[in-house]
């Protein structure tokens, strides 16, 4: 099902149903600022294994999850001085920044070396939704393991549709991916090169 909302200033009572979707452990597809995501509330185990699923990605590799504000992301990553200066400076924006997990983060959301990745897209859909819910939620590229990422709602839908509760429809967006960069210590690693700048690392 599609569910259209306007990408510059979402309607609460749609932005309500999303929510109502992801409270009930559901998997939604959402725009944000690079291409469509796939994700549920971090806090739904069942959701988590469901977009496993979907996308039929190897378990060893956790998500990443989307926070609204430099607050939420300290109450769920260990943040230094360093990182957090890069963080204000970037964010919201095309960055995927891998952190030192906090304890409240599930597991499954965890790497073995205890970090996560965390995003703020500069996309008023997502956030409005993560504002919504209350928490956090899942954030991978809607589109199976190894293949292109999808930025048109309509062929999220047409390939991905049947196995997902919702696909909110925020006008088309790129088949581009965020930049990944670990802050982990005082010196930032490149992890993936996307859509982000990321000559400020060198």
């Amino acid at each position: 099902m599609l569910l259209e909302i306007n990408p510059h200033n979402p309607q609460p009572r749609l932005v309500a149903k999303v929510v109502e979707i992801l409270k009930n452990g559901g998997v939604v597809a959402y725009p944000t600022d690079t291409t469509y995501g796939i994700g549920c509330s971090i806090f739904s185990k069942k959701g988590i294994e469901r977009i496993y699923q979907i996308k039929q990605r190897d378990r060893k590799k956790p998500f990443s999850f989307i926070c609204t504000d430099m607050s939420e992301i300290a109450r769920y990553a260990r943040v230094s001085n360093y990182a957090f200066k890069q963080l204000r400076r970037l964010l919201p924006g095309p960055y995927t920044f891998v952190l030192e997990a906090a304890t409240v983060v599930p597991d499954l959301l965890q790497t073995k070396q205890k970090t996560v990745g965390i995003r703020i897209p500069d996309n008023e859909i997502c956030l409005a939704i993560v504002r919504e819910l209350g928490a956090p939620i899942v954030t991978t590229s809607a589109n199976l393991s190894g293949e292109d990422p999808i930025g048109n709602p309509w062929a999220v839908e047409h390939e991905l549709g049947k196995q997902l509760d919702l696909v909110v429809d925020g006008g088309d967006l790129s088949a581009d991916v965020s930049s990944v960069v670990s802050l982990i210590g005082d010196r930032p690693e490149v992890l993936r090169k996307g859509v982000g700048d990321v000559s400020w690392c060198e």
